[in-house]
């Protein structure tokens, strides 16, 4: 079989990719006049969604720089099912081998990736035609990028993709945003591709102008940071704290996620605890470094609740968990300087009743997680307000419930609350999920204490409680921070009981009253 310099053509039944490499030099070899849709970018993602596009009955061509990650998709098509995938080497016939309006998906790194893969796909394009970056892309670049192509006579998408590689290829979570007209061009396809839920159908929807698409992917992902932490804080009270073994965790985990935390996280959790290490004795969970990555959609989600002003403390503390996870050799120095102050294994002051303890934990996880999501969606709502975009809260939890990282029974009761009062101010005062924080909210103080007692960090946890205990109260003593920026930088105050803007100068009463 040989290698063509520009393109792999393949014909192929339904399934997986498909190979078959042929002279591309004349357009007679190239794919058919069929292709409505490309894709550019092809690490797993990229090749991922390519094949699941063709595996949905729409033929596609891909490209990728790098050339041999075009040889390797086209060879996956042809493995796992003789897939409708043409592959190209050369940029023009990549976009000539598309159809008029042309539309092409980009699946590259965030940044200047995106922007020198636009100006190169762009070259051969022509007015009509449709880019969408499928990419964890910041939302503002992706409205600098619409206004752009926009003014060439292209037509611009921003879409999240949710869902990991295993989404991409099964079915994902999307969410685009930008032209609706783009929308319209490829609704049919998007509607195939997504993950199908029986009860709520295909898991995208268009989410509004502009940059709405990122920014709500980038929140999900923020939901996302939030809900992981939660899960390991459970994890480490359970193990530290109650000494529970990774078959008992596995056990725990597998019975939570037949209940109210049923999701995609808990049933993932609960497999990791399960798998042995191929490399010496016990399990592999034990074996990873207590390190954790990051990409930068949770920065940007914190960044955007500060430009915001909406609190999001659930979601800070996993980023925050997150930094201090990084400072492993700091950490490691700082727990021998501490041991002598009796800082050294997990000791509790009474027995502890194991499946109590389980109990209140799957009831700390449940509370915790409706505060994390209760900030996610304010955050969204603000956005939504300050922008003009007009989001439907309702309409996003339905389409996380497949597909994506944070799928999980849960978000029907999230749906049912938004779809009850679509300007509801916070889950927390919806009428359902109020109840359950009361029911839960003893068993969440006492896991909490227990941790703070032992030694143990729960910042998800806890910063979660300590939201709900401020947002419930009528009255926080706020006022005596604002009495103290009055006193020192004239910033006035207003009164509980006379109406107006108000300065005291403290200073000089204080003063006379020591005299």
């Amino acid at each position: 079989m040989c290698k063509p310099r520009n393109s792999c053509s393949l014909s192929v039944p339904r399934s997986y990719y498909g190979i078959g490499f042929e002279s591309l030099n004349r357009r007679t070899n190239m794919a058919p006049l069929s292709i409505r849709i490309g894709l550019a970018g092809l690490a797993v993602m990229g090749q991922n969604l390519a094949l699941n596009i063709a595996e949905k009955g729409f033929p596609i061509s891909v490209y990728n720089r790098t050339t041999s990650k075009v040889d390797e998709t086209v060879e996956r098509a042809k493995l796992e099912g003789n897939l409708p995938v043409y592959g190209y080497h050369d940029p023009e016939a990549f976009v000539h081998s598309i159809r008029k309006p042309r539309v092409i998906i980009m699946l590259v790194k965030a940044g200047a990736p995106v922007d020198q893969t636009i100006k190169t796909l762009s070259a051969f394009m022509e007015k009509g035609d449709c880019i969408i970056d499928g990419g964890n892309e910041w939302y503002e670049n992706t409205e600098r990028r619409e206004k752009a192509m926009t003014e060439l006579g292209f037509l611009y998408l921003g879409m999240g993709v949710s869902g990991g590689e295993e989404g991409a290829r099964n079915g994902p979570s999307l969410m685009p945003g930008g032209s609706f007209e783009a929308f319209k061009n490829i609704e049919d396809i998007l509607l195939k591709v997504a993950a199908q839920v029986p009860d709520s159908g295909p898991c995208v929807t268009y989410i509004g102008k502009g940059g709405s698409g990122n920014f709500v992917k980038m929140i999900h992902n923020g939901i996302e940071y939030g809900d992981m932490q939660l899960i390991a804080e459970a994890y480490d009270v359970l193990k530290s704290v109650g000494k529970l073994s990774n078959e008992e965790l596995q056990s725990v985990f597998s019975e939570w996620n037949r209940g109210e935390l049923l999701s995609f996280l808990i049933e993932i959790t609960a497999d990791i605890f399960g798998i042995k290490d191929d490399k010496g004795d016990g399990y592999l969970v034990d074996k990873v470094l207590d390190k954790t990555g990051m990409k930068g959609t949770g920065k940007w989600t914190v960044q955007q609740a500060a430009e915001l002003s909406v609190a999001a403390p659930t979601i800070e503390a996993s980023l925050d968990a997150r930094f201090l996870s990084g400072l492993k050799e700091e950490r490691v120095e700082a727990a021998k300087v501490f041991k002598s102050g009796g800082f050294g294994d997990i000791v509790t002051d009474q027995p502890v009743d194991k499946q109590q303890l389980i109990d209140d934990v799957r009831k700390a996880l449940y509370a915790a997680k409706i505060c994390s999501y209760a900030q996610g969606m304010n955050l969204i709502r603000a956005k939504s307000i300050e922008k003009g975009w007009d989001l439907k809260l309702g309409e996003l939890a339905r389409i996380w419930k497949g597909g994506c990282i944070i799928r999980a029974i849960f978000l029907d009761r999230i749906k049912q609350a938004y779809d009850r009062n679509p300007n509801l101010a916070n889950l927390l005062v919806d009428p359902e999920f109020a109840k359950e924080i009361i029911d839960r909210q003893s068993a969440w103080r006492r896991v909490v204490c227990l941790a703070i007692n032992s030694g143990i960090s729960t910042p998800g946890m806890s910063a979660s409680l300590a939201y709900f205990d401020t947002y419930r109260r009528d009255r926080l003593p706020a006022n005596l921070v604002q009495a103290q920026r009055d006193y020192f930088g004239a910033h006035t105050y207003e009164r509980v009981d006379i109406e107006g803007s108000y300065h005291t100068e403290w200073f000089k009463l204080a003063k006379q009253s020591r005299i």
